[in-house]
């Protein structure tokens, strides 16, 4: 999709085939909905409308979302809500270690909306999550793409002093694009909470779409800083617009590019890249988990 910058007409561009996914509903898909429902929970695959999500719940898997479903800030790119949110609920940490439990998991992965009104950025939730799975369901490893807390060291060490298995935060785009893309966000401070959880020992993860206005050797330097700060874990995928009122395509990726995507990352050390145009941060990430077992 594209915009006509003399009328704000916006275009609206075909999906090559490699983007087209079929919508398919299993026995495994219905019960995973009718658990979220039960347990009043959230998930990233609803409330971003992901395209993985019929496979990824149909395999019996989904990325958890805490904290609500309202983030204080806007991103372009971004379906979940924004606005003022309620009082969070403190019992859920219970009911998310519950859901994992039902489900079975050998790997979870949890992300959240931004709380910026919060004094703790909601990371005593985080925090409490984490302990939650670990006593409920001590043999399921732990994936948490966690906001960028505004910054600020405690709530961050508090996320860590939990020990996840892998931290995650994604970059989203590369630098330029942040004015536009992530308006409340800062590119340096992003790093730098990879950065301090690398240093304290963490396994860690980061991710970026493309076809949203980047340039190839903007990608290739943001590859370049990731891997000089030791991330372990880096995805990208292809940017889909989401609604009307998101950012537009301004181009679909093909597929070899993003090959050349994953050649470069691991060739300058990142040890493990995932790229593809359906690639999402948590997308397949149990079989991350296990490739990185694998290599490490």
């Amino acid at each position: 999709m594209e915009t006509n910058s003399k009328n704000s007409e916006v275009v609206h561009r075909r999906r090559p085939e490699w983007l087209k996914v079929r919508f398919q509903v299993n026995e495994n898909f219905q019960q995973l909905r009718e658990l979220v429902n039960d347990l009043n929970l959230h998930t990233v695959c609803q409330e971003a409308r992901c395209p993985n999500q019929s496979e990824c719940w149909g395999r019996g898997t989904a990325t958890l979302m805490i904290l609500g479903d309202v983030c204080t800030r806007s991103c372009g790119f971004c379906a979940v809500k924004t606005g003022r949110p309620p009082i969070y609920d403190l019992k859920e940490p219970v009911r998310v270690a519950r859901a994992v439990q039902h489900m079975n998991l050998k790997h979870v992965v949890i992300t959240s909306v931004n709380r910026d009104e919060l004094p703790d950025q909601g990371s005593t939730v985080w925090a409490n999550t984490i302990l939650a799975i670990r006593k409920a369901c001590p043999h399921t490893s732990i994936e948490v793409l966690i906001p960028d807390f505004k910054g600020q060291k405690e709530p961050l060490e508090r996320v860590i002093r939990a020990q996840p298995d892998i931290l995650a935060h994604n970059l989203e785009t590369v630098p330029r694009l942040y004015r536009r893309v992530r308006p409340q966000a800062k590119y340096a401070r992003s790093l730098w909470v990879l950065e301090e959880a690398k240093r304290r020992g963490m396994t860690t993860k980061t991710g970026i779409m493309v076809g949203i206005g980047e340039r190839f050797e903007e990608v290739l330097a943001l590859m370049k800083d990731i891997a000089a700060i030791g991330v372990d874990i880096f995805t990208v995928g292809q940017y889909l617009q989401p609604t009307k009122r998101h950012l537009p395509v301004e181009r679909f990726v093909h597929p070899d590019e993003f090959a050349e995507y994953k050649r470069f990352g691991e060739s300058i050390g990142i040890r493990h890249v995932e790229s593809g145009p359906l690639v999402r941060s948590s997308y397949h990430a149990e079989e991350q988990v296990d490739r990185m077992a694998c290599s490490g």
